[in-house]
């Protein structure tokens, strides 16, 4: 019978801190409750995530986690990333609580996804709700080495929180390719790899590596291309430009 209706329940430290981090995405309170047992529920539209707190729950140690299918995963991330930056004047991308970026993701299809850790540690990763029409089949050209090795590193980074070694793969294609890759896969690999620095508490590295993307020149129509790309590396320098990176 269709019409069910499936809520997570994920645990948390403190409610308290789970509820005015999901507030800043533009979630809603619908419960809470303090005794017998610490439960809150939030809600944004038709996302529905309900979280129990637990005394000494350490976030580093959760498994919580939960997938979010959406109808539109830029739109829904850059509301995301309004919030934060009016809380914070910056996104976050490291530590705990974060989020990651939209990219197409190897081991999920090729959907574009993106991924939010919340105060809990609970990993909620959202992807298209329906995604696109398959065309139909045509010779697809061979992707350089450096583009694979920027696939599997996101994969490793972003769905797996495997930072360095996504970036020792990714350092190592660099070394070998940078002088044969193509200008779009050079400046897309520049980008990641000064993100992963940014999350590594890398500051120096993410600026050099954002100095030597700049100083790629670019057609019209790569700038075209890498337009979302190139206002991520924006964003990056807005981070590295705050008090200190988180």
């Amino acid at each position: 019978m269709a019409g069910e209706v499936m809520t997570p329940l994920l645990p948390c430290g403190s409610i308290d801190e789970v509820g005015e981090f999901y507030q800043m995405l533009g979630f809603e309170q619908t419960y809470r409750q303090v005794r017998p047992n610490p439960y809150l529920a939030m809600r944004r539209e038709d996302i529905n995530l309900h979280f129990f707190g637990m005394p000494g729950f350490e976030p580093a140690e959760s498994y919580g986690s939960c997938l979010v299918a959406v109808p539109d995963i830029r739109a829904l991330y850059e509301s995301f990333a309004v919030g934060m930056r009016a809380v914070h004047g910056k996104l976050l991308i490291s530590g705990t609580p974060r989020m990651t970026r939209p990219r197409k993701r190897k081991n999920a299809d090729n959907l574009t996804g993106f991924l939010v850790v919340d105060p809990g540690g609970n990993w909620i990763r959202f992807f298209p709700r329906t995604p696109e029409a398959k065309k139909p089949a045509e010779p697809v050209p061979e992707r350089g080495r450096l583009r694979r090795t920027l696939a599997d590193a996101v994969v490793l980074a972003d769905s797996h929180g495997a930072d360095g070694q996504a970036a020792k793969i990714l350092d190592a294609t660099l070394a070998r390719e940078q002088d044969t890759a193509t200008k779009i896969d050079l400046v897309d690999a520049l980008a990641y790899r000064a993100e992963l620095a940014v999350r590594m508490d890398d500051p120096e590295l993410a600026r050099h590596l954002l100095d030597r993307l700049h100083a790629i020149a670019l057609t019209r129509a790569d700038r075209r291309v890498l337009a979302d790309t190139l206002s991520d590396a924006d964003d990056l320098q807005r981070i590295l430009s705050a008090p200190s990176v988180d």
